[in-house]
């Protein structure tokens, strides 16, 4: 059982964006600082990259934990109410994600996944591994 009434929960799904996200606007700055430039949500790409570093051939996508389903982390679980939906929903999310990463990679591009839950505790790391990344 929701905790919410349909209306509320309704709103507050209204308010979840896919773009300019707080994590990938944080993730956004932090790259900026390091020096590095890029160029944000290329619809000409597959997965509408969040961002794309076209002299490095790289591309970055900061994810959701909940929405991109992230294995061993708390926030990426399924919802027991409703289950079967959510299950499909977000079954859904990863497998267009393996299929956008594949095809980028066809394309001769480098992928990174960022995950929220990396930027929110361990942000250090995620410093270093993207400048492993854009250095690589």
């Amino acid at each position: 059982m929701d905790i919410w009434s349909k209306k509320k929960r309704s709103e507050v799904m209204s308010r979840i964006r896919s773009k300019n996200t707080k994590p990938e606007i944080f993730v956004r700055s932090m790259i900026h600082n390091m020096g590095y430039r890029f160029r944000i949500h290329r619809r000409d790409l597959p997965g509408c990259p969040d961002l794309v570093f076209p002299k490095y051939r790289s591309i970055i996508f900061v994810q959701g934990c909940f929405w991109h389903l992230h294995k061993g982390c708390r926030d990426g679980t399924i919802p027991k109410t409703d289950h079967e939906k959510w299950k499909a929903k977000l079954e859904r999310n990863v497998m267009r994600d393996k299929q956008n990463f594949k095809k980028l990679k066809d394309m001769g591009w480098k992928v990174l996944v960022i995950w929220e839950c990396e930027v929110e505790k361990k942000i250090d790391k995620v410093e270093k591994k993207v400048r492993k990344f854009l250095t690589n």
